[in-house]
């Protein structure tokens, strides 16, 4: 006997006390599917045979079957389930979660079941309690298909018992393209032909000249979001073809709520003849009744929503949120039918509809139609392609994977829409953010790595974020924070760059690049060509057209009108960019000198102030001890020691005041830029550093006023002379009062030999600049010995999960994802920024 259950279903085993219930579940199911009610007793009173329990036991049970269906897994009940009661509560929680209810009853003789009983040491009730619970099941048997439970399995010999599982008919997971996904067509059969046309199709014709099939050279597969008929001039016609597609596997198709209202009309119900449906039941008059039968009998047949390409994708009428995804109740298909609304009704009488695509969170792409729109915009990795053909607009497809938009113009306006498509609320305008997108304890999984972030990080975040960040849909990435080389040993150096070159050569990495490091303000400058992409792409009003912000996501200027002049800098410099990278907009990562610019108050109160106070101290202090000594004390040691901090001192005024410089506007103001991070569908960060500083120096060729070029040098870690040579090089760049420099993999993104990734960049500061880190007397020998103690781990582990946000960051941008997944890994860079480090590394 072959039993056939549902993949994902809540099955119900029914049978008396002894019937080899529990048996029958662990030969023919996994343990962790099979919740006992014996277990649960056990769990909350510590006896399985205390039936006082049994209400705990049951509520025990059921949340955790409620788990497993919530997450998609199959329920296995084992409990009598003999009494009405019983199942009733079992078939309202498959339901619930709009999974079906399976009975699979095991009808043991009565005899054969006592005999089992009384051989248990752990069961003292009578017969009298198996004869009542067969009596019960006796009366069940014929009800228990109008319960609710989908299939019921009556099992006489368990021995002779095998189980399959059928898919979904929703589940076409199998099927994985690639997919021309059409819109809404309303009878608009000359413009469906036009669009496959224009997708590459071949129609095939009948003797008529009736297009009755097409095929694609490329061997795609076209999937329709339903509305086929109604409104337009020839739902006969679209029917005609897309029924031939169907049937010879060249397409898919999802009912829309017209056809379905059809159908009803077709079948006798009694339905108000609106919104069309007049059109197309005159139209039907012409042909043959038989083919208006087999057009009935199609859309009977018609799935809710399609999961394709292992559940990457999935297609329904009116959309689908996550939760339904793979499900079959009443309800699901009322939601892929009409979509879900408010209750209320607009201006012009028609529902409005609840957004669901603003709080849809899933990782599957939603592709649907339904209510009508100017245009296709992505909200939430979810697309409306409903562009309103029969009403004058257009007749859209989705080229998937590809993730293009193909259109053609409506013939004419067809059909006086009740309200005007312009009316219609921007996809893009309705997308916002949910704050439980990232508060509390959460894990990130990306390609990266799976990276946690505390409860109490993401709070501090979420301070700096509300309070001080630039528009999120501007925040497309931020700075890692970076890790400095292994402790020198070199006399008199914290850091030298050949700690730098041996930890990459101890993960592997056979070339870098050591650039300049400019002292300034780290600055991100997101730049579009023209305001209209501004406007169109990230919703920036008039007048604006990107955005410089800090590695924090504050804007990095607080007069808009000076942070516009500058981006027209920036712009114009890197016009021939666009074009070249064929994009609307450039993601750039920059230092902005000088670091006054920005630090000015933070030098002001900290590092002048402190300057200030030695310099006014220590040289009255040398001179009193000068005349100590003049007397005859033994002072000798103190006084050298008082004039060491005294010059230190001075070196630490001269170390800040290096980067510091008057400016007035733009007067003054220069950007270094060192990376093209981004740019419309693509991420740089695969490319290697020569790429990334070549765009940069046509930046600095084409404004060598307001750009900085960042001088480099490449090294072969294999090469003794050429790390000589660049130790040499930044020795000469740091005693004239340069930085350091920062250290990459020369490659660009680099991972160790088994899969990880390797440090993004290794800064490797100047003697002098580290005085401002440090205190201006960390080089005297006793603290060079006490900082060379210091811990690296915890800042190269930040700086690698920082590193692998980003990167995700970066990907999900030019993948475009929506707005919210973008801004959970933003977000979560900002948060580590919170976990405790030493704040001089």
């Amino acid at each position: 006997m072959n039993l056939d259950l549902p993949e994902l279903s809540l099955v119900a085993l029914i049978g008396i006390s002894g019937s080899g219930k529990s048996t029958f579940a662990r030969e023919h199911f996994k343990h962790t599917e099979v919740l006992s009610s014996d277990f649960f007793r056990g769990l909350v009173a510590d006896d399985e045979n205390d039936q006082s329990a049994t209400t705990d036991a049951f509520d025990a049970l059921r949340h955790i079957a409620g788990l497993r269906l919530r997450a998609g897994r199959r329920v296995v009940v084992d409990a009598t389930n003999v009494q009405k009661h019983a199942r009733a509560e079992l078939v309202a929680l498959a339901r619930s979660f709009d999974v079906l209810p399976v009975a699979i009853v095991l009808d043991t003789p009565e005899a054969v079941a006592w005999e089992r009983t009384k051989d248990r040491d752990d069961r003292e009730f009578g017969r009298q309690v198996l004869r009542r619970q067969s009596q019960d099941l006796r009366r069940s048997l014929r009800d228990l298909g109008r319960e609710g439970f989908r299939k019921v399995h009556v099992v006489t010999d368990p021995a002779d018992v095998t189980i399959t599982y059928e898919r979904a008919w929703n589940d076409r997971r199998e099927l994985t393209g690639p997919f021309d996904i059409i819109g809404d067509v309303h009878g608009c059969r000359s413009e469906l032909e036009s669009l496959l046309g224009e997708l590459g199709w071949q129609l095939i014709r009948d003797a008529a000249g009736r297009a009755v099939d097409a095929t694609h050279p490329a061997g795609r597969q076209a999937v329709f979001v339903g509305d086929l008929v109604d409104r337009g001039p020839d739902s006969p016609g679209v029917l005609r073809l897309v029924m031939g597609m169907t049937a010879s596997g060249a397409a898919l198709c999802v009912p829309g709520n017209h056809e379905q209202k059809l159908l009803r009309k077709l079948r006798g119900r009694k339905v108000t003849v609106s919104h069309g449906l007049a059109e197309t039941l005159e139209q039907l008059t012409d042909e043959p009744p038989e083919f208006v039968e087999s057009a009935a009998r199609w859309i009977d047949k018609l799935v809710s929503h399609l999961r394709l390409d292992d559940g990457r994708l999935v297609v329904a009428h009116a959309g689908l949120k996550e939760a339904y995804h793979g499900r079959a109740s009443g309800r699901v298909r009322d939601f892929c039918l009409y979509g879900e609304s408010t209750g209320e009704t607009d201006e012009y009488g028609l529902p409005v509809r609840y957004p669901w695509a603003r709080d849809y969170r899933g990782s599957a792409m939603v592709v649907y139609g339904h209510v009508p729109t100017p245009k296709v915009e992505w909200v939430n990795n979810t697309v409306c392609l409903d562009t309103g053909v029969v009403f004058g607009g257009e007749l859209t497809a989705l080229r998937y994977p590809e993730k293009t938009f193909v259109s053609v113009p409506a013939e004419r306006m067809h059909y006086a829409p009740v309200k005007p498509l312009g009316d219609a609320e921007s996809a893009r305008d309705a997308e916002t953010l949910d704050l439980a997108d990232v508060t509390g304890r959460r894990h990130l999984r990306t390609d990266y790595g799976t990276v946690l972030v505390e409860a109490e990080n993401a709070a501090a975040a979420l301070e700096v974020m509300s309070r001080f960040a630039i528009d999120p849909r501007l925040l497309l990435w931020l700075p890692p924070t970076m890790s400095p080389p292994s402790t020198s040993t070199v006399e008199g150096y914290l850091e030298y760059p050949t700690e730098a070159f041996a930890d990459y050569r101890a993960a592997g990495v056979e070339r870098v690049v050591c650039e300049e490091k400019h002292m300034g303000s780290r600055a991100v400058v997101l730049v579009c060509r023209d305001e209209a992409t501004a406007a169109d792409r990230f919703g920036m009003p008039d007048g604006r057209s990107g955005a410089i912000y800090t590695r924090t996501g504050r804007s990095f200027f607080t007069d808009a009108a000076l942070t516009e002049t500058l981006l027209g800098r920036v712009r114009a410099a890197a016009a021939p960019l666009f074009d070249e990278l064929d994009t609307g907009w450039l993601l750039l990562d920059c230092e902005l000198l000088p670091w006054s610019a920005k630090a000015g108050g933070l030098i002001r109160t900290q590092y002048a102030a402190m300057g200030a106070a030695a310099r006014s101290a220590l040289p009255p202090a040398v001179a009193a001890l000068d005349a100590g000594l003049a007397r005859g004390l033994d002072l000798g040691d103190l006084r050298a020691r008082t004039a060491s901090r005294a010059d230190n001192a001075t070196g630490f005024t001269t170390a800040y005041r290096r980067y510091c410089w008057p400016t007035t506007d733009l007067d003054g103001i220069q950007i270094a830029p060192f990376a093209v991070l981004a740019a419309e569908g693509a991420s740089y960060a695969g490319r290697d550093h020569g790429w990334h500083l070549d765009l940069c120096d046509r930046l600095v060729a084409a404004d060598p006023q307001m750009f900085r070029r960042t001088e480099r040098r490449v090294v072969e870690l294999a090469d003794p002379v050429a790390e000589a040579e660049a130790t040499a090089w930044w020795l000469e760049l740091t005693e004239a009062g340069g930085e350091g420099m920062v250290i990459k993999p020369y490659a660009g993104l680099t991972h160790r030999a088994k899969g990880k990734l390797v440090q993004p960049g290794i800064k490797c500061r100047g003697r002098e600049y580290l005085r401002i880190i440090y205190g201006p007397d960390y080089t005297a020998p006793e603290h060079l010995a006490r900082l060379r103690d210091r811990t690296l781990s915890r800042k190269r582990g930040l700086a690698m999960r920082e590193h692998g946000l980003g990167l995700a960051a970066l990907d999900a941008v030019a993948a475009g994802e929506p707005l919210w997944r973008v801004h959970e890994l933003v977000f979560a860079i900002l948060a580590m920024e919170s976990v405790p480090t030493d704040p001089r590394l």
